[in-house]
């Protein structure tokens, strides 16, 4: 039977032959809260955004990047206020990369502008690998390229707004690590003297958190940035 939509369609559910009668009652598609504001592609920019700005600095280049993702405050003052990224800038001295920094910027703040979840954007920037080679960040993390240290920095700043949930390791296993690296250092007399918050030099690259953590310990490779295990 063909129905006619004369609302705007607020979301949806792929139905089977297999799926129960009962399931439609028991999770109805959750209908949108009247006047409460959503990201659009229409909505007009307000005359201040609030946004934050990252430096990113490679071994490549001796100049800096400056990411700038501005804000926009949706439902300001009510329960509902939330903060959703509406466009992106990114600055440096350095020109050799101005066409495609530019294009990617204007591609990333349409897909901020048209609303939904952008959080894919992250994913899929992290996954370019750089022809040449990537290089390491401070700390031993291992960036495939450029544009991949690009998503990390915006996957930082959906975090800090709330898009996406840091999977930051609990108290526990912080602790865990913690003795696990202290232990490797007293075993190894040539590492004793780094500091707390580096790793051994021969560590070998995780294939995880991409940093240079891994070690053998009780006979297993284990990562001490992510607790990553050969063993499980």
């Amino acid at each position: 039977m063909i129905q006619q939509i004369n609302k705007k369609i607020t979301g949806y559910k792929v139905l089977t032959p297999n799926t129960p009668a009962s399931n439609e009652d028991e999770n109805p598609v959750q209908e949108s809260i009247p006047g409460l504001e959503s990201m659009h592609e229409n909505m007009a920019r307000p005359e201040i955004l609030y946004g934050s700005t990252y430096k990113i600095k490679t071994p490549q280049s001796e100049h800096a990047l400056y990411i700038t993702i501005n804000d926009m405050i949706l439902n300001l003052g009510s329960e509902h206020e939330e903060r959703r990224p509406y466009e992106v800038f990114i600055n440096s001295k350095n020109m050799e990369h101005f066409q495609w920094v530019l294009a990617l910027t204007r591609v990333i703040s349409a897909v901020f502008r048209k609303g939904g979840d952008a959080c894919f954007l992250v994913d899929e920037l992290k996954a370019v690998f750089d022809p040449r080679g990537g290089y390491f960040k401070k700390g031993g993390v291992f960036m495939p390229s450029l544009v991949a240290e690009i998503g990390c920095a915006i996957e930082s700043h959906l975090k800090n707004i709330g898009m996406l949930k840091d999977t930051e390791l609990d108290a526990h296993q912080k602790q865990f690590l913690a003795e696990k690296r202290r232990e490797f250092n007293t075993l190894h007399a040539e590492t004793a003297n780094q500091d707390d918050s580096s790793f051994p030099a021969k560590a070998l690259l995780c294939g995880k958190c991409q940093t240079k953590a891994v070690v053998l310990m009780d006979g297993c490779m284990t990562c001490l940035n992510c607790g990553e295990s050969k063993c499980g």
